[in-house]
């Protein structure tokens, strides 16, 4: 009886173990002033929560840390738009990270902004975000299709959206977007945590 206890208590271990080790930890990290990044935030947590064995951590920029930073397989980060520049405590808290030996090397990056209007800088801001990325070594990547080459991103202050906006809601599509992106993050990190693992 002793023995069976053990064996099976030796087995629960290792699968709890083997759990751990097989999933994949994706970083979600947000700047939102007015709360529109935060919902955008959440909809990339819901597309990467969707992926098997996935576990998301979904942080405002103020409570994220390169301890997270470093335990992440991905990191997805977020901005609002400002004068097509990336918010300031986004940027800071990107200057912080880590940078002797390269321990970001080969993580996957992504990245999703808000905007007032569109051609407002959308497109600069999230560049700026996975060229940041880009000198840690990672891996970035965008949107499943041309639609969303360089992230997500959701308009929030121009018609036919501005209306939905002064309620503190996004465009369902933009939302769409934002699953879209957290779901194919999840998807490549696991697979590519797969092939460095079978190295």
């Amino acid at each position: 009886m002793k023995r069976t206890f053990t064996a099976l208590l030796f087995l629960f271990a290792w699968t709890v173990s083997a759990t751990a080790q097989d999933s994949c930890r994706v970083l979600i990290v947000y700047y939102s002033a007015g709360g529109h990044t935060k919902t955008m935030a959440e909809a990339v947590a819901r597309g990467a929560e969707s992926v098997d064995s996935t576990n998301v951590t979904l942080l405002p920029v103020e409570k994220a840390t390169n301890e997270h930073v470093l335990a992440a397989d991905a990191i997805i980060l977020g901005s609002p738009v400002y004068n097509a520049n990336v918010a300031p405590p986004m940027q800071e808290f990107i200057n912080q990270w880590p940078f002797r030996n390269a321990p970001l090397r080969d993580k996957i990056g992504a990245a999703f902004v808000t905007a007032g209007g569109m051609s407002a800088g959308e497109e600069f801001v999230q560049m700026s975000l996975l060229r940041s990325m880009l000198i840690f070594g990672m891996i970035v990547v965008g949107g499943p299709d041309w639609n969303q080459a360089f992230g997500a991103s959701a308009i929030t202050g121009e018609e036919p959206f501005a209306e939905l906006s002064k309620e503190g809601k996004i465009s369902p599509q933009f939302l769409t977007k934002g699953e879209a992106l957290g779901k194919r993050v999840a998807q490549l990190a696991r697979k590519w945590k797969a092939l460095r693992q079978a190295e």
